[in-house]
């Protein structure tokens, strides 16, 4: 069993531990603690955050409005025939390219060769009369001067002569027509271009007239139009522009993007559609290779008369409050300014800046959504390949 320690040892540990105390209680009130915010470290001002910028520089390019339009033939004829008969004779492929004046069909020429020549002795008949007639003239003129006959007798064989002459120009216009008709029975192209099968096929009758048959129909597609529809200022701009100098054209087909066929406006139509708001436009080109056919659709772009300034932004640093576009201008000090602008159309996959920016100055080209006006910001110049 153990025992308690004596009084005296007792009383020596507490006074010991009462001591310990009293110096602990001292200790706080001559070395108070720090406070918390003297305990803390300043707070640094973190760094600028870096962006991508681009200044922008006018540069000197033809401006394009893009439409939709379609191609169309020059010129495209009906064949039809213009004497009636067989058809003896086609003498084309179905499909083929044709020459103008080229032969296409041949109708049976035997009739109206017989009228050819029918009317021709007709003309040599009257041609004698006229002879015949003019030397009866002549000697009653004689006879007249020494008044070996009447004046009434005279002038009935000045009159015959008359008559007989008449009869020689009428029988050169029916000479004239049957030449005409043995011509028309070889039916001939009256144009150049691509040509269709063949209507009436070999050894049938044709009829001539106002309901005569289409034999075959020929589309010229050398050169061919693009025609589209444009707005009236459009319209207006392109009339004063094309006095001085040809508008340029490039033609796109909806199903082909990777040729590009060039050309020059052409004409406007006489009159404005009030229901659209539009007048149809003609663009020529050039169309050598025979790739381009009526009715197919394409995309044509309206060129301006010559190049001239302008300054383009990328689409990705434009940004849209409501109906309005504004972008992100680089200030003095790095210091981050909205500004307000209008822009125009697409050229060469930027936008066309028609107000609120000024040559010289940066915009921000990326990270639209991580800054605010007034902000400042370290600036790096973005390249071409940069993407926002």
């Amino acid at each position: 069993m153990t025992s308690s320690p004596p009084p005296a040892s007792r009383r020596k540990l507490w006074f010991s531990a009462l001591l310990s105390v009293v110096i602990a209680a001292a200790a706080l009130f001559l070395f108070p603690a720090r406070s918390t915010a003297d305990a803390q470290p300043s707070t640094a001002v973190p760094p600028a955050p870096s962006v991508q910028v681009e200044t922008l520089h006018s540069q000197n390019k033809r401006t394009w409005q893009s439409f939709s339009g379609r191609l169309a033939a020059v010129d495209q004829v009906a064949v039809r025939p213009r004497v009636g008969g067989s058809i003896t004779a086609v003498l084309f492929e179905e499909g083929a390219r044709v020459a103008q004046g080229q032969a296409l069909f041949v109708i049976d020429p035997r009739p109206y060769e017989n009228e050819l020549a029918a009317a021709s002795a007709a003309l040599g008949s009257a041609r004698s009369r006229v002879d015949l007639a003019q030397q009866e003239r002549d000697r009653l003129d004689g006879l007249l001067a020494r008044k070996a006959v009447s004046k009434s007798l005279f002038d009935v064989a000045d009159n015959e002569l008359n008559v007989a002459k008449a009869d020689v120009r009428a029988a050169q216009a029916r000479v004239k027509q049957a030449e005409l008709n043995l011509d028309f029975a070889h039916i001939k192209a009256p144009v150049a271009g691509r040509i269709s099968r063949a209507e009436i096929t070999l050894g049938n009758l044709v009829e001539a007239g106002p309901g005569a048959p289409v034999l075959a129909t020929i589309v010229a597609d050398d050169p061919i139009y693009a025609e589209f529809e444009v707005d009236e200022q459009t319209y207006i701009n392109s009339v004063l522009a094309a006095r001085e100098a040809d508008l340029p054209v490039t033609v796109q087909l909806n199903s082909d993007q990777s040729h590009s066929f060039e050309g020059r406006l052409h004409a406007f139509d006489n009159r404005l559609d009030a229901s659209s708001g539009t007048i149809r436009a003609r663009a020529l080109l050039t169309n050598g290779d025979r790739l381009l056919m009526p009715g197919m659709y394409a995309t044509v772009r309206l060129g301006s008369q010559q190049e001239r300034p302008i300054l383009l932004v990328r689409d990705d640093a434009v940004a849209t409050d409501q109906d309005k576009k504004y972008v992100y201008v680089i200030g003095e000090g790095n210091q981050i300014t909205y500004r307000q602008v209008t822009l125009g159309r697409f050229i060469d996959g930027r936008r066309e800046v028609l107000s609120g920016l000024a040559d010289g100055e940066r915009i921000l080209v990326n990270g639209l959504q991580r800054v605010r006006p007034g902000m400042v910001v370290a600036p790096v110049e973005a390249g071409d390949g940069d993407v926002g």
